[in-house]
């Protein structure tokens, strides 16, 4: 067992909190984050593998009272699935092989989104307007 040097953990979780809030000043901008409660959440990640990240994830959407939360990956782990029932209502992955091994194997091109990309999608989805309140169904034309 390796027992990490005092104050290496506190210090990864400043180091992770300030990049954190780099993200969020530089993806919105002047925009406010939208207002979820009430409103049906879905997480999206490129594949889980520990858990760990999406368990925090939630529990941080979760504090925000969406109506309903849902967890959608295109793999991850049955090991780590039973983990994450409890932080949200429903879960919907693509695969769930065992053994995993890694994300990355399932994809022909893994490499990360740049904060340029992200910026990009965002304005994108902004020009469509303020997404519509309701019970979390489609708009049906």
């Amino acid at each position: 067992m390796t027992h990490p040097p005092r104050g290496y953990l506190e210090a990864a979780k400043k180091r992770q909190i300030v990049e954190i809030e780099r993200r969020r000043r530089l993806y919105l901008g002047a925009a406010q984050p939208i207002d979820i409660q009430g409103r049906l959440a879905i997480v999206v990640d490129d594949g889980i593998a520990t858990g760990a990240t999406m368990k925090a994830a939630l529990r941080g959407v979760r504090r925000n009272k969406p109506s309903r939360l849902v967890l959608a990956a295109p793999v991850a782990p049955r090991s780590v699935i039973e983990d994450l029932k409890a932080e949200c209502d429903e879960m919907v992955f693509l695969a769930t092989p065992e053994p995993f091994y890694a994300v990355g194997l399932y994809y022909a091109d893994f490499r990360q989104a740049t904060d340029e990309e992200v910026i990009e999608l965002l304005r994108r989805r902004r020009s469509f307007g303020p997404a519509p309140r309701g019970d979390g169904e489609a708009a049906r034309n």
